[in-house]
């Protein structure tokens, strides 16, 4: 069973790195896919990228609607942004590799996304003004070593992350979350 430890939280340098495309879809892939899943689940997060468990490759895993007895999970293999557009927006975002705080992130509000499944196809998905237009952004950005907090302006950026280093010394693990006010 997934365990919260499997999370990489900040500042791990993983976070931070560009990861390889998936040139061959195996049964390592499809068990790391499974794997992410139980961690994403068990840690109620709505999605998780690979390097969040320490895999420098790019898949995705997101469910933004699941609830205890219903799960609708999307694998995304080497996804792209092909199109973001649409007014910006800002949401607050939470992050299981920084756990403890919330980060107001402005985002394009439309978003569409091409990635292959793990049966290989090639995917497409589109999502405006919603949690999954956020969360594809949100997890394909981690894969190009963007995390949410590189969207703040450099003295937001020092204020956030004390912020986290206070939650995480105040016993924060990922799936926790700052409530916003």
């Amino acid at each position: 069973m997934a365990v919260v430890e499997d999370i990489v939280t900040a500042p791990d340098k993983r976070l931070k790195t560009a990861c390889a495309p998936i040139e061959e879809i195996d049964d390592h892939i499809r068990e790391l896919a499974a794997h992410m899943l139980d961690d994403m689940y068990a840690t109620e997060g709505c999605g998780l990228a690979a390097p969040q468990v320490g895999e420098l490759i790019q898949l995705v895993v997101i469910d933004v609607d699941y609830t205890k007895s219903k799960r609708n999970p999307y694998v995304l293999i080497n996804p792209r942004i092909v199109v973001a557009d649409g007014e910006e927006r800002e949401t607050g975002e939470g992050c299981l590799s920084f756990p403890g705080i919330t980060v107001r992130v402005s985002r394009p509000s439309h978003v569409v996304v091409e990635a292959r499944n793990l049966d290989g196809d090639l995917m497409r998905y589109e999502a405006s003004d919603n949690l999954m237009a956020v969360c594809l952004q949100h997890e394909i950005d981690h894969l190009h070593g963007v995390t949410m907090v590189d969207h703040l302006k450099p003295l937001q950026r020092v204020r956030k992350m004390h912020e986290y280093e206070e939650a995480v010394a105040a016993g924060a693990r990922p799936g926790d979350v700052e409530v916003e006010e």
